[in-house]
């Protein structure tokens, strides 16, 4: 069993003041005219920072020699220059004193063969505002050898009126992709970099999207430890175990344009959901939509949380001697949501968005025929005139015709292979079924009869009482992501929404301390670092649709992000916009998108949202088509495909209802571009935030543009669109012919 103090955790350095070395002296712990010979053998990770505050930041290297077995010892050394002529003085803690030394301008670090020879060094004292260089030397029998030479910068002093320049980014899945959005970002002049999550994908080929190619593909070396799973006949793996993890990240962070970007810029760094599992919630995955054998895993989640914890840069809320143990009860095992000042301007507000949330409120594995609100607590909110939604349903299903559908229902079950109870619990009576889902299925169950059973005529259940069931909400299989996680229709889902109870996204604690972190805050813009698009993403596909259809028009695209849980989304939206200056960074959408969301009762009361593409991973009209392609109603609809390749019309300005009752679907959605990669830079100042989209076509991801001579052909490649807004408003601009336009979300356009 690990010992207490084998627990990884940041070595914990001071810095003094600056030496200038006017000679070599290995007994004096110099370095500078050192004859040192740089070598990526050693370090094939190159080096990284992370979490910078006024005073500290977070250094990190891996060190690779022999047979991986051992411990080994290197040394850390800080810099004032790139030259390493002006070098810090360094002292270890009392905490961290090592038997070979606790100081100078080398101070000593151990790469634990345990923690898979990561190094995390903590440094403290350092000066506000300033740029640091610094690199970790290896030394053998053959001589010194450094790592590459990192770049790092402290943030400036809470006072600082100073203006702040950082990059926002997320989804950067390896697969089939290089990443030349990173050999752009690193040519960049930046403070810092935050990333939103998906900095690792899980799955080594999953087709819908991914396309391993002979340069970019993953196979773990412990097949065994990993999840074998299949889709369209194809097999691939998901990382399970903790080498399956760790795996991951030393193939991702051995891509040159990353390590750039690393070496050039600390990074403040949230997770999503792949650096675990696709949709999670909590420890729970969803790779077979709810099915018997997938459960929570929490020994899976701690070894992703692990290998997070030993190849991160990250300070924690939990204190700088905090050290990742595995035997702690999870989620408690760690906690990443933090806060950031940068002078007087910036507050950088990061949060956790999928260690504490519920499931989806339409669970991928519920019986469709499932009522969920009955017609007396549809007549309680919206009166004897029920919503349009809203379906007849059979009382008792048991009951019912002396359990005659009962009983076609459960031989269904065993010819279609779903939930013989129909979702209710073993006791729960009486069970309350959707009356057209029953004739569905026992229309499907004649198809194999040789006596049909009669459909329940319409003019029997016409007079019914309704409610609203699964089907109602998008749902027609017993275990899909359809109808559940994407493609839910909108109203009933809002209806079904208020009815039920809290379904938590960033769990108690997290919330209070993200509300009280943002009322509190005094600097002139509250930046959130959100890992779940805010905006409302609904489209209206009416046209698309056959009279006939059992989809209703307007549907959420998904409900995985913040689209899905209403009540805490209108909650979050309400304790924002009641300050002034509130902006949201968003990944996860794989698109670019600007918007300014508001809670659904509000009219003016909203705040501003800039939403960065995926950095490599599948664009998001990418993945629609995919999802088309597989939904079990619109991969039918001949004009349904129009729904990818349109998907910006249909977000964006686009119209619901005719005639006075016509109204924008999304009338706060400003931008969108579905169809590219790319990155966003921010700056901001006491007067504006402005926000620079460089985008790239996703077809100029196929082969890496890394090295100087590919410049050229990299900035051909971006195109750029520059947004803002202005201190002391909630109002968007646009940057177009070289003049600012505002947004007017009550005609959905720019105005002049």
């Amino acid at each position: 069993m690990m010992r207490r103090r084998d627990f990884l955790r940041a070595t914990l350095v001071t810095a003094g003041s600056v030496v200038v070395p006017t000679a070599c002296s290995e007994e004096e712990g110099m370095t500078g005219a050192c004859d040192v010979n740089e070598d990526d053998t050693f370090f094939p990770q190159s080096v990284a920072s992370g979490d910078p505050t006024p005073e500290s930041v977070v250094l990190w290297t891996r060190l690779v020699d022999g047979d991986g077995r051992t411990d080994l010892n290197l040394a850390l050394v800080v810099a004032l220059d790139e030259a390493f002529t002006q070098l810090v003085e360094l002292r270890l803690s009392s905490s961290t004193v090592a038997a070979t030394g606790s100081g100078g301008t080398r101070v000593p670090v151990t790469a634990r063969a345990e923690f898979d020879h990561c190094v995390k060094v903590k440094v403290k004292g350092l000066s506000p505002g300033t740029t640091y260089y610094y690199r970790f030397y290896y030394t053998t029998g053959n001589g010194c050898f450094s790592s590459r030479v990192g770049r790092t910068r402290t943030a400036p002093a809470p006072d600082a009126d100073v203006p702040v320049r950082f990059a926002f980014v997320s989804c950067q899945d390896y697969v089939g992709r290089f990443y030349n959005a990173y050999a752009a970002l690193a040519r960049q002049e930046i403070d810092f970099v935050v990333h939103l999550g998906d900095y690792i994908y899980e799955t080594t080929g999953e087709p819908s999207s991914q396309a391993p190619s002979q340069e970019r593909k993953i196979a773990f070396s412990d097949v065994g430890g990993a999840i074998a799973l299949k889709a369209d006949d194809i097999e691939f793996h998901a990382a399970r175990s903790l080498g399956n993890y760790r795996e991951l990240y030393r193939t991702y962070r051995a891509d040159r344009a990353l390590q750039r970007v690393h070496e050039r810029f600390p990074m403040i760094a949230t997770w999503s959901d792949h650096e675990f599992s696709d949709d999670c919630h909590g420890a729970t995955a969803t790779y077979l939509d709810g099915r018997y054998a997938e459960r929570e895993d929490e020994d899976r989640r701690k070894a992703a949380n692990q290998a997070w914890f030993e190849y991160m840069p990250v300070d924690y809320r939990a204190g700088e001697d905090f050290q990742y143990s595995s035997a702690a009860a999870y989620p408690e095992d760690i906690t990443i949501y933090r806060d950031f000042t940068f002078g007087k301007h910036v507050h950088l507000v990061m949060t956790d968005l999928r260690s504490y949330r519920a499931d989806h409120l339409i669970p991928e594995d519920a019986f469709p025929g499932k009522v969920i609100v009955n017609d007396a607590s549809l007549q309680e909110k919206f009166g004897a005139v029920r919503p349009p939604f809203a379906s007849p349903y059979i009382g008792d299903i048991d009951a019912y015709k002396d359990g005659l559908y009962r009983k076609a229902l459960e031989e269904a079950a065993a010819a279609f292979g779903f939930d013989p109870s129909f979702g209710y619990l073993q006791n729960e009576r009486p069970r309350v079924i959707n009356a057209m889902f029953v004739n569905a299925i026992v229309a499907k169950l004649n198809e194999q009869r040789e006596e049909p059973l009669d459909l329940i005529p319409e003019s029997e259940y016409a007079f019914w009482e309704r409610g609203i069931s699964y089907a109602d909400l998008g749902k027609t299989d017993y275990y899909s992501k359809f109808g559940s996680r994407y493609f839910v229709l909108k109203d009933p889902f809002d209806a079904v929404s208020t009815f039920a109870g809290d379904a938590p996204v960033m769990g108690d604690a997290q919330s209070a301390w993200f509300k009280d972190t943002i009322e509190k805050s005094k600097s002139t813009w509250k930046v959130w670092g959100n890992e779940c698009c805010l905006s409302q993403l609904t489209i209206d596909i009416a046209s698309s649709l056959p009279a006939d259809s059992p989809l209703r028009p307007r549907l959420y695209m998904s409900c995985d992000g913040w689209d899905g849980f209403r009540k805490e989304r209108n909650d979050v939206l309400e304790t924002l916009a009641a300050q002034d200056n509130v902006v949201t960074i968003t990944g996860d959408l794989h698109a670019f998108l600007v918007g300014t969301p508001a809670e659904d009762t509000s009219s003016s009361m909203n705040i501003l949202e800039f939403v960065a593409p995926a950095i490599s991973s599948a664009t998001y009209r990418s993945l629609l088509r995919k999802q088309v392609a597989a939904h079990p109603i619109l991969k039918d609809v001949a004009q349904a495909k129009n729904i990818a390749e349109g998907i910006e019309d249909y977000l964006v300005g686009s119209t619901t209802g005719e005639g006075e009752d016509m109204t924008k679907v999304n009338p706060r959605l400003a931008f969108c571009k579905a169809a590219g990669n790319g990155f966003c830079v921010a700056e901001a100042n006491a007067d504006e935030f402005v926000v620079t989209l460089h985008m790239l076509p996703d077809s100029a991801l196929a082969a890496p543009l890394y090295e100087e001579a590919d410049e050229a052909a990299l900035k051909k490649q971006i195109t750029t669109e520059r947004f803002k807004t202005v201190a002391g408003t909630r109002d968007l601009y646009r940057e177009v012919g070289g003049k600012w336009k505002k947004w007017n979300p009550e005609v959905a356009d720019w105005d002049a």
